[in-house]
């Protein structure tokens, strides 16, 4: 791939393919020759002589001294803009390189040190780097005595010395002879060594440990720091934290009280029925029975919560091994987005921006970001991006700077000077602050001007019309703004790639939204980069930790786990939301407990972003299997057994043989070959068919780039998926607007299991709709994709049976995701029933004695505790945790129950109803979103609920007081019912006020009417009350 060769687009089934040369060229270094210094901003300055100061006689680019001096004490020694080294000057201190030259000056031999020191640092250099050489493999001839020392030291030093010039150093380098490769001629064992030098660092350990008891007199491993290297590269690179003993066990032993209780609370509620008011009780009792069923498919799920460690360090010391080629695996990243007007182009951009400078090797980035709007300003945005990206990008490394976002890292009210210790950080941040405020500037520009769209339609700077002017119609469209050929930044280092997505778009083809576009990426990048693994973004969602990947690389690339884990799910966190969280938009309790339980089990449900794939699960590949160990045979000395079984021969495996034999991946692939057509399961793109055989990735090196482009180009055309598995066995599978829950499921149903993934300083942030009606509304949808997932034939409820894969724990909490909007409708009718309780003087429970009493108050402690021994394993605040029980209820006679309704006419009657919102101004302050209203059909319900709550305590204090006294007792419990209602819904009712007590008519009217028609007809009616009958006629004798 090369970067700025132009946009391509076209249509495979068109026969079009164009390229557009000349849209966004790559804008060259500034030659400035000025006064003022182009690095930092300050003054040239002059020299000793009165002239100019010149730092590059090559190509004049101005520089100060003290920039000059810093670049070419720390930096790449390299003028910025025509990449020839620095000379030194006079005056200037001597450097690493500067020994070639022959200006003698004042100050030559001024950092000489005496040659004793030099020597023996000399010679400690090359002890330290025997050590770390050992096992590395055969570097150097037979003839070395030491290994060469790895090129790019601070000092040269020489990898040769003779021992007998030393003798101090004979008795220093004796005791290494063990451990340092190769081995001297006079050394024990080191003819066996000798005779395995051309193998595998594998098998000359494993010889080792063979033969550890069999070499004589050994060394203890414990006083050699290589070996202790050696050994802690060895070790696992992730391990489980199982939750205290003191902790957990409790938290079992009162679930299991607490179901035994409730047991005995729904058999008392069951046996013992309210004659005079049997409705209430009956519709009371089926909503506590369900209630009942809601709390155990959420509660053992949570049975084994587990915590997990990562050792980033020892991921670095066995696939990053200095002098060796980096043995980190390659990673695709993909982000989504869809109209840049309501997904800001700017955040988009730091998402972008906080990718590329991740701490990754940045030959295995690739950036992909799918625009399926098909929109110009993306696009434009995008190419802005692309060149600030050559600033920020070494700035973020050299600073180590987190977070890498620059929006976020600026505005972060914190000590930004801390553990910086570079004279030059000030000076640099305020010049890429400034830089950043420009590029800024640069992208609103941009928005500002595409709010009003051309009647010709948009026009590219070269006069060629934008494929994408019509955005249910257009073609195909691929960019490259960085990669190999022109990625680099402003000091000539290669950036990761960046490449422009928009899928083909014609009428009359299902284009699968969301999952639609995050599958023609996975093709996308499989034509282009093909890396084993792949990280899904939202467009809002940036890196927060700059080490997510490696974190993510710690579970993927461990050889004892990692073959079986199709994906690792990180937690999402969120920016932008007021302390208090009143609409629990940070989710903390299904975040910090349901995850972490489910990642005790079969790990982890896809929520959507922040989640590392492995590419072979989304293919629709089986887990890798392990040896099977052999079956139980008997012998010949019981008739009854039968014959006797033959035992299957296993041969041992040697080093390097386990891959090879075990029934994994390759198994798999020669079954597809010999049972099925390939292009029936992944389209008819050869060189992609051939991209889902290469297990550890990467791309034919026969293909040239062009080819590449243009077979991109197929992949993402609109019919491509057509009579395939698309959707349906491979990637995100399509049925439900969450395909995450359904694309997660699909790979526990195959045996893979995922990981959770909680690094201390969060991976990612996002945004979260703080407003009530935004909330809401994101609520909905969640609610109805599971809706439509229930009803589908992927439910949890029948589906995933057949090969016994999906463990039964993981399988409750799959139906409790799909289950859980139906709550709504038990739930609406118990938080009517203490209106209707006051209002009707009745109640839903007969009158108690002491013993039922005792099962209330166990019920009701049994819950508390519950509560707080969750809370205290998992650290969740028990504020958190209230706000996300006041929003349980608040969704739920909301959100939850108009998704069960849309949903139902959806699947039965195919209509469509879409809840559309209307925005109204907001407040220009701090969290002014927050108070923002937007009208909804949303709000009716809970609004109606509030009301008559209100009036029935009302009505109840007031009866109380005419009817005396002895009213009060019954009056409590039907008082308590109606304000845990009403304290739940606080939040609500404090959305719905806004800030300065503003609400819409509409929902006034709305509620007050529906209220008041509910009353007077209950009223009127009174259909829960047994009727009396009067006296006899006949028998009183008297005629009424």
């Amino acid at each position: 791939m090369q970067a700025s060769a132009g946009l391509v687009a076209g249509s495979h089934n068109r026969n079009e393919l164009v390229v557009i040369h000349g849209h966004e060229e790559h804008k060259p270094l500034k030659d400035l020759t000025g006064q003022v210094c182009e690095i930092c901003g300050d003054e040239i300055g002059v020299t000793v002589a009165g002239d100019l100061f010149v730092a590059c006689n090559e190509c004049g680019f101005p520089v100060c001294r003290p920039c000059y001096e810093y670049e070419r004490r720390e930096g790449s020694q390299n003028c910025p803009q025509c990449k020839t080294r620095y000379k030194r000057l006079k005056g200037s201190p001597r450097v690493e390189g500067d020994d070639d030259e022959e200006d003698v000056d004042d100050i030559e031999h001024e950092f000489n040190i005496d040659d004793d020191q030099n020597k023996n640092n000399t010679i400690a250099e090359a002890m330290l780097q025997g050590k770390m050489s050992y096992g590395r493999g055969h570097e150097d001839d037979d003839n070395a005595q030491y290994p060469p020392v790895i090129a790019g030291r601070s000092k040269p030093v020489s990898g040769e010395f003779p021992i007998s010039s030393q003798p101090h150093g004979e008795q220093t380098l004796s005791s290494l002879h063990k451990r340092v490769h190769p081995y001297s001629a006079h050394e024990l064992g080191s003819g066996r060594w000798d005779e395995k030098k051309d193998g595998g660092w594998k098998e000359r350990m494993d010889d080792w440990k063979m033969q550890q008891g069999n070499l004589g007199t050994e060394v203890d491993d414990s006083a050699d720091p290589d070996m202790a290297m050696l050994d802690e590269a060895r070790q696992p690179l992730s391990r489980k934290v199982p939750i205290a003993s003191s902790k957990i066990n409790p938290y079992r032993m009162v679930i299991v009280a607490r179901l035994f209780i409730l047991a005995i609370f729904l058999r008392y509620r069951i046996m013992n029925p309210v004659h005079d008011a049997f409705g209430l009780w009956l519709t009371s009792v089926i909503c506590e029975i369900w209630f009942a069923f809601s709390w155990i498919l959420d509660q053992f799920p949570k049975w084994f919560p587990i915590d997990r460690e990562t050792y980033l360090d020892r991921l670095s010391l066995r696939y990053e091994r200095e002098g060796e080629p980096n043995m980190l695996c390659p990673v695709d990243i993909f982000v989504s987005t869809v109209d840049p007007l309501k997904e800001p182009p700017l955040v988009t951009a730091n998402t972008v921006l906080s990718i590329l400078a991740m701490d990754y090797p940045v030959d295995k980035i690739s950036c992909y970001i799918s625009d399926d709007g098909a929109s110009m300003l993306t696009f434009e945005s995008l190419s802005e991006t692309a060149e600030f990206a050559r600033k920020w990008v070494p700035f973020c490394k050299k600073f180590t700077i987190e977070p890498r976002a620059p929006e976020m890292y600026f505005s972060d009210k914190i000590d930004y000077l801390k553990d910086k210790v570079q004279p030059t950080f000030v000076k640099e941040r305020r010049a890429m602050k400034r830089e950043y405020e420009e590029f800024k500037v640069r992208v609103n520009a941009l928005v500002a001007k595409a709010i009003k769209v051309p009647a010709e339609g948009w026009i590219m700077q070269d006069g060629t019309p934008w494929p994408g002017n019509n955005t249910k119609d257009h073609p195909g469209m691929i960019q490259v703004f960085l990669g190999q050929s022109g990625g680099t930044d402003v000091e000539g280092n290669e950036l990761p790639r960046l490449v422009y997505v928009s899928r083909e778009k014609r009428p009359g083809f299902q284009h699968h939204k969301k999952a639609g576009a995050m599958n023609a990426l996975v093709r996308v990048s499989a034509v282009l980069t093909n890396a084993p693994f792949m990280l899904n973004l939202d467009c809002d969602h940036y890196l927060n930790n700059s080490k997510a990947a490696r974190e993510a690389m710690c579970f993927l690339m461990d050889p004892q786990i990692g073959r079986k884990v199709c994906y690792v799910q990180f937690p999402q966190r969120f920016d932008g939301i007021d302390r208090h969280d009143r609409y629990a938009n940070r989710n903390t309790v299904f975040f910090d407990i349901n995850m972490k339980g489910l990642d005790g089990i079969q790990g982890p449900v896809y929520v959507g972003t922040g989640c590392v794939f492995r590419r072979q699960a989304l293919y629709g590949y089986d887990p890798p299997k392990g040896p099977k160990r052999p079956k139980m045979v008997s012998c010949d000395c019981c008739p009854c057994f039968g014959r006797r079984k033959k035992l299957p021969k296993y041969e041992k495996h040697g080093p390097g043989g386990d891959l090879e034999n075990i029934q994994g991946y390759d198994d798999d692939k020669e079954l597809l070959k010999s049972q099925m057509n390939f292009e029936k399961k992944f389209g008819q793109s050869a060189i992609f068919v051939t991209s889902t055989l290469m297990v550890d990735g990467g791309v034919p090196p026969s293909s040239s780039p062009a080819s590449l482009l243009k077979e991109a180009i197929h992949v993402i055309s609109c019919g491509y998926e057509d009579k395939t598995e698309w959707g349906l066995e491979l990637g995100w599978i399509y049925g439900s607007i969450t395909e995450d829950i359904l694309t997660g499921f699909k790979m526990h149903c195959r045996g893979w299991r995922s990981i959770y993934c909680m690094p201390k300083r969060p991976a990612f942030k996002g945004s979260a709709p703080i407003n009530l009606s935004d909330r809401l509304n994101q609520v909905l949808r969640w609610a109805l994709g599971s809706v439509e997932i229930f009803f589908s034939r992927h439910s949890p409820v029948w589906y995933g049976y057949k090969g016994g894969n999906l463990k039964w724990l993981e399988r409750l909490s799959y139906v409790n995701t799909t289950v859980y909007p139906f709550t709504s409708l038990p739930l609406l009718a118990y938080c009517t029933l203490p209106a209707v309780c006051l209002l009707t003087g009745k109640f839903i429970m007969p009158e108690i004695s002491t013993l039922a009493s005792l099962f209330f108050i166990s019920l009701f402690l049994s819950i508390f505790t519950t509560g707080i021994l969750e809370l205290r394993w998992s650290g969740v605040s028990i504020e958190e945790w209230w706000r996300n029980e006041q929003f349980w209820v608040i969704g739920g006679v909301s959100a939850h129950l108009f998704a069960v309704v849309q949903g139902l006419l959806k699947i039965l009657a195919g209509i469509d109803t879409n809840f559309t919102v209307t925005s109204k101004a907001s407040d220009d302050e701090d969290f002014g979103e927050l108070y923002a209203f937007k009208w909804t059909t949303l709000l009716i319900p809970p609004t109606t609920i509030l009301i008559i709550n209100m009036v029935g305590v009302v009505a109840g204090i007031s009866d109380a007081i005419n009817n005396g006294y002895q009213s009060w007792g019954p009056l409590f419990g039907k008082l308590f019912f109606a304000f845990w209602v009403i304290v739940h819904l606080y939040p609500f009712l404090k959305g719905l006020m806004g800030k300065q007590n503003r609400t819409p008519t509409i929902v006034v009217i709305w509620s007050i009417l529906l209220a008041s028609i509910f009353s007077l007809l209950w009223v009127r009616i009174d259909p829960f009350v047994l009727k009396t009958k009067g006296p006899d006629v006949k028998q009183c004798g008297l005629n009424c």
